[in-house]
């Protein structure tokens, strides 16, 4: 069992930008991820990482502006996100997997979930 809770989400202006903390507690190694569901879309895959921090996936939608770290001491990954947009406006959702490395992120094959952290992002 994995328990993740986020937090760090908020209102921020276009153009600005915003941290995410997603605090981890349970078995171990595991990887990462975050993913993020808009008002009326599906849920969607972000960025994750793997459990030394060795190896980072991006989707496309962010790459360049979103970044992942984590700190297995603190038990924490971090989601570093510049260069908000509308579009980035979602509830983001930690998700892990009991892995060292994981490749394919995807919501259906995600074994422990947060409750998530609404990001709103104005124009």
């Amino acid at each position: 069992q994995v328990t993740l809770v986020e937090s760090g989400g908020g209102l921020v202006q276009a153009g600005g930008s915003l941290r995410l903390s997603c605090i981890y507690s349970g078995r171990t190694p595991h990887s990462i991820g975050w993913f993020r569901q808009a008002p009326g879309k599906d849920r969607e895959f972000v960025i994750a990482i793997s459990w030394n921090g060795g190896s980072k996936y991006f989707a496309d939608s962010i790459k360049g502006r979103f970044t992942i770290s984590r700190d297995n001491v603190k038990n924490t990954v971090y989601l570093q996100m510049n260069s908000l947009s509308p579009e980035d406006t979602a509830v983001y959702y930690c998700a892990a997997v009991s892995r060292d490395d994981y490749i394919a992120w995807r919501v259906g094959a995600m074994e422990f979930w947060g409750k998530g952290t609404l990001v709103t992002v104005s124009s």
